[in-house]
């Protein structure tokens, strides 16, 4: 008996396990770990990538191995957009074309590299009362067809019409004339009106009759010429762009624009634009790229300021819109 018990113990120590039932396979760990944070306003989810899969990829950088995932409208979790600020030193780098457009531009070429969460462009006041080559062409040119045209020389090749009221005007002198005793009034009465008024009334009254009233203020861009300069300050705003003043004070501007970088350094932000040639920013730039801040500067000459960014893009081709995505891209 006792011969019987030990030759059983000896079998079931050789023989291997029994293979484990085919509906109970191990389902393989992912390379991907989530861990889900809850912030004010929206909850994100952290994707950590383990080391095996960094291995698998070296070119991937140190930076990638956390991204920040956040849900859409959807609830589908995608990766969070890259942060983008855009600072522009209109003394340095004023615009040579309507100062709309090459606002529009700078955010196309911002939306490139992430989301563009802050324009702001500096300048003293002498940069907003100068009038350019192309702005006394401009109107040289528009003061002779007027001229022409109300002595019968030239014909115009399109009626003039309001786009206000829908008046029709022979000339581009009597559409000046029409829009300045009949529209520009009404604005002088309501402006009026809405200094007389305080309070809740005042903010009601300015929503409803001066602050959307986008006829007029599109009529009067083409129609007024500004009194003091060509109207640099009011079509960067209406681009979106934050426009600062300075003191007249020598580097004010150079100032204000590093205390604005270095606050971009302290608020997470991924990339910075910087429109200007002035070498004095070089050394922010360094630090900007040595905190793993990634920089695209836009200019006349790849310079100085060129060879520290990471990129740099010519501001003539910015301005009329010949960036393509082979620019773009980063150089190594």
């Amino acid at each position: 008996m006792n011969l019987l018990c030990k030759s059983i113990e000896i079998l079931s120590l050789t023989l291997p396990p029994p293979p484990p039932p085919p509906f109970l396979h191990q389902i393989p760990p992912s390379p991907f770990k989530f861990t889900t944070t809850t912030t004010t306003g929206s909850r994100q989810c952290r994707r950590s990538i383990t080391p095996s899969l960094a291995s698998d990829h070296p070119s991937a950088p140190a930076s990638m191995s956390e991204i920040d995932m956040v849900p859409t409208s959807q609830g589908i979790y995608t990766a969070k957009p890259k942060k983008v600020v855009i600072l522009w030193d209109l003394d340095n780098k004023p615009p040579r074309g309507p100062p709309y457009a090459a606002a529009m531009a700078l955010k196309t070429i911002g939306n490139h590299f992430g989301e563009v969460v802050d324009v702001s462009a500096y300048a003293n006041r002498h940069a907003f009362i100068h009038l350019p080559h192309w702005v006394l062409k401009q109107r040289r040119d528009q003061r002779r067809n007027d001229i022409l045209e109300r002595k019968g020389v030239i014909t115009p090749a399109e009626t003039y019409i309001c786009s206000v009221c829908g008046r029709k005007c022979k000339t581009n002198l009597d559409l000046k004339k029409h829009f300045k005793q009949l529209h520009e009034r009404e604005r002088e009465k309501k402006m009026n009106r809405m200094k007389q008024l305080k309070g809740k009334k005042r903010q009601r009254f300015k929503e409803k009759f001066v602050s959307n009233d986008h006829k007029y203020m599109e009529a009067a861009r083409t129609l007024v010429t500004p009194k003091v300069g060509y109207g640099l300050a009011a079509e960067l705003k209406r681009a979106g762009v934050f426009v600062k003043t300075v003191e007249d004070k020598p580097q004010a501007a150079d100032w204000a624009l590093k205390r604005q970088m270095q606050h971009s350094l302290t608020r997470g932000v991924d990339w910075m634009v910087l429109v200007s040639d002035d070498s004095d920013f070089a050394e922010m730039l360094k630090r900007a790229r040595a905190s793993n801040l990634g920089t695209v500067v836009v200019g006349d000459w790849d310079r100085a300021l060129g060879r520290q960014a990471d990129l740099w893009v010519p501001w003539n081709r910015v301005e009329n819109g010949e960036i393509t995505e082979d620019d773009l891209v980063v150089r190594e």
